[in-house]
């Protein structure tokens, strides 16, 4: 990713910040599924930000990697875990995507809200343990305005069509997807 990049995003976190902050939630498209989401194993959060998603899989007793490219975002991670009790199950660092997925062992469920790189496709599906759960949604052009960070319709479930999935859905400039890795 580019220093301009990294620069933009850091700037998003500090304004967001000072509008509000953040807590622990489940993104709204997973909430229905709720229950899908394990109690126990580990998790991988792929441009986590502020780690929201990544404390409510801590609270419901994951242990969590949260990577994402802002530094901003990943001290915000950090803070919010710590006020929520977990940050001895919230590990956050400083990754650039664009270099690929971090090595590491497979985990039980990874999640990717609002985030999309194709190219990451192959190796989250081999890095799921089997059983594991994907849970991804991006920007969609499906109810939505094209754009560069936009998919077109259809393409996460034919991206992870070797998995189980669970439910999908795409609309109001959303797509998303959960799904399973056969065991």
């Amino acid at each position: 990713m580019s220093d301009d990049d990294r620069i933009r995003w850091d700037e998003r976190y500090r304004n967001r910040a000072a509008s509000g902050g953040s807590d622990a939630v489940l993104p709204k498209v997973f909430v229905p599924f709720e229950t899908e989401f394990p109690t126990s194993g580990s998790a991988l959060d792929l441009a986590c930000g502020a780690g929201e998603f990544s404390v409510w899989l801590a609270r419901r007793g994951l242990d969590v990697w949260g990577v994402d490219i802002s530094p901003t975002a990943i001290d915000q991670a950090r803070a919010l875990a710590s006020r929520a009790g977990v940050e001895e199950r919230c590990r956050f660092e400083i990754v650039d995507l664009d270099d690929g997925l971090p090595a590491g062992p497979p985990v039980d469920v990874i999640v990717c809200h609002r985030f999309r790189d194709a190219r990451l496709d192959r190796v989250v599906i081999e890095r799921l343990a089997p059983g594991g759960l994907l849970a991804i949604s991006a920007l969609s052009v499906v109810g939505g305005a094209p754009g560069r960070f936009r998919v077109p319709p259809g393409e996460l479930t034919t991206a992870f069509a070797q998995l189980d999935v669970i439910a999908s859905g795409e609309g109001g400039g959303e797509a998303w997807l959960l799904a399973r890795k056969s065991v």
